[in-house]
């Protein structure tokens, strides 16, 4: 390969991005929150057969709790193995803090 920087890191440094900010901005969104914890909870009664026949289908989807690591986001700068989840977590918080800045939103394609 004739440079050694991965096409993630290219594109965070075209669009002046910093990684500890993509660290933040993923911590932000994917950290669990109460109404996540009861989605999860009315999902496993529901699993369960608790609560009867008429009992609420939960339709939402709860946040992962797993924020986007530093070990991750070296992997990704550096051209390494990274997992799907994780790609959806770092390209969340790409397009948030694109958002911020009044840019277009990108696609997964685009990072990786």
């Amino acid at each position: 390969m004739a440079d050694t920087k991965s096409k993630f890191a290219q594109f965070i440094a075209s669009k002046k991005l910093d990684a500890r900010r993509i660290l933040a901005a993923s911590h932000l969104l994917e950290r669990l929150l109460p109404e996540d914890r009861a989605i999860r909870l009315n999902k496993r009664r529901a699993k369960a057969g608790e609560g009867g026949e008429n009992a609420p289908k939960e339709t939402r989807k709860a946040r992962s709790g797993r924020p986007v690591t530093d070990r991750a986001m070296q992997a990704a700068l550096s051209g390494g193995d990274v997992s799907g989840p994780t790609k959806n977590r770092i390209l969340k918080a790409v397009n948030h803090l694109l958002e911020q800045k009044k840019q277009e939103k990108i696609d997964l394609r685009v990072l990786f």
